[in-house]
């Protein structure tokens, strides 16, 4: 029986891929094997030992200690692209909004106290203020070319925009995803001084923090826009504040609500809507689920934001798993110990990322308690599990 706590709301559609005759889900459960969850911050969370995999329902993982984890050998799973079409259609949608001046005009026809004839003369007299521009022929710079980025791009090349994308980590599988029409810019300045919006999609890490800074809105055509639905910490706030009051912005949307963005009347900001859609919900809960069900049952991994890609189909025979540093002659030293306890390997699979690498090896007959101690004593084994013959 396998343990499952959930730190969020989970929709039940995900929770139902845990059979209930093998699975315990619970918000309150006491040595639980695996994490489920959506916002809840794990950072001062004391994680039980017991713990040997985390699975987020969404893409980011800002709110996990994903690299605590990585020294204790646990995978942490997400759900990429899960989200991706209700994100899309929010980015979209904020193209909108900035371009023809939707919620200022909504403000003021809220505003007008008139009725009839009198209410019809404010509105014509009113809405020359709210003129904005059309989208085709626009430039559209997308900042991350993973699941949401590349349906922004092909979204806003559909709706007649110039598209530039940047990414120099882009998989393969999201490249053929890629409309053809989308310009590649070698670097974030090329997007940004060919731009008449920049909307972003990338993760928060180092490397993103403040990427749209003062010296990359300087770049920008004037009057252009920045959307961002990704992260908050990808933009600096003062740039952009800054930005719009001396006209190089026209206007800011965003996700990620401060006093000083809501207080300017250039800011649309909105309360984390990006991926707030039953859909998007309920596929994150199932994708995490899949795969947090079959790491446990069968060792195998699929979207871990850690630790490598590895999957070997199951056969009639005994599995284990190791979760290992990335150091030389580690394969060769857990067959010599499988080999010294007369186990004969029928399949094995070892994949590698980073200062991390993953091993699943299945073995014609059960594995001992000496024998696991084996390897678990190699230097740099993080950690192992028996799995034990497949389950019917």
């Amino acid at each position: 029986m396998f343990k499952i706590l959930t730190l969020n709301h989970i929709a039940v559609e995900g929770l139902r891929r845990f059979p209930r005759e093998r699975y315990e889900v619970a918000s309150e459960i006491s040595h639980p094997d695996a994490i489920i969850l959506r916002s809840h911050d794990m950072h001062d969370m004391d994680i039980p030992e017991t713990v040997v995999a985390i699975g987020r329902a969404g893409a980011g993982t800002n709110n996990i200690p994903v690299e605590a984890m990585s020294h204790c050998g646990v995978p942490v799973f997400n759900a990429p692209g899960a989200n991706a079409n209700a994100v899309k259609e929010l980015a979209i949608a904020g193209l909108l909004i900035g371009a023809r001046n939707i919620c200022d005009a909504r403000e003021y026809v809220k505003g007008l106290a008139d009725k009839g004839d009198a209410l019809n003369k404010a509105v014509e007299a009113g809405k020359k203020q709210f003129s904005g521009f059309e989208l085709p022929g626009k430039t559209l710079g997308v900042i991350g070319l993973g699941a949401v980025g590349v349906e922004v791009a092909n979204a806003a090349l559909n709706l007649g925009m110039k598209v530039i994308g940047f990414d120099p980590k882009i998989t393969v599988r999201n490249a053929l995803q890629l409309s053809a029409g989308v310009h590649h810019a070698e670097t974030l300045d090329e997007l940004f001084q060919n731009a008449d919006a920049v909307t972003c999609h990338v993760p928060l890490v180092e490397s993103t923090k403040k990427m749209v800074n003062h010296d990359r809105l300087a770049l920008m055509n004037d009057g252009a826009m920045l959307i961002n639905f990704a992260r908050g910490g990808v933009v600096d706030n003062d740039a952009v504040l800054e930005a719009l009051d001396n006209g190089q912005l026209h206007t800011y949307i965003c996700d990620f609500p401060t006093a000083e963005l809501s207080a300017n009347p250039n800011v649309v900001a909105l309360p984390h809507l990006g991926a707030s859609t039953g859909e998007a919900e309920q596929n994150c809960a199932i994708m995490v689920a899949e795969n947090l069900k079959e790491y446990l049952e069968n060792g195998n991994i699929r979207f871990s934001v850690n630790f490598p890609e590895c999957r070997l189909p199951r056969m009639d025979a005994h599995r284990i798993t190791i979760a290992n540093a990335n150091v030389p002659n580690m394969v060769g030293q857990i067959s010599t110990c499988l080999a010294d306890a007369g186990l004969n390997i029928e399949d094995l699979l070892n994949k590698s990322i980073g200062e991390l690498a993953y091993t699943i090896v299945d073995v014609n007959g059960p594995v001992s308690n000496e024998t696991k101690q084996c390897i678990r004593s190699i230097d740099g084994v993080l950690t192992l599990r028996n799995l034990g013959p497949p389950v019917t």
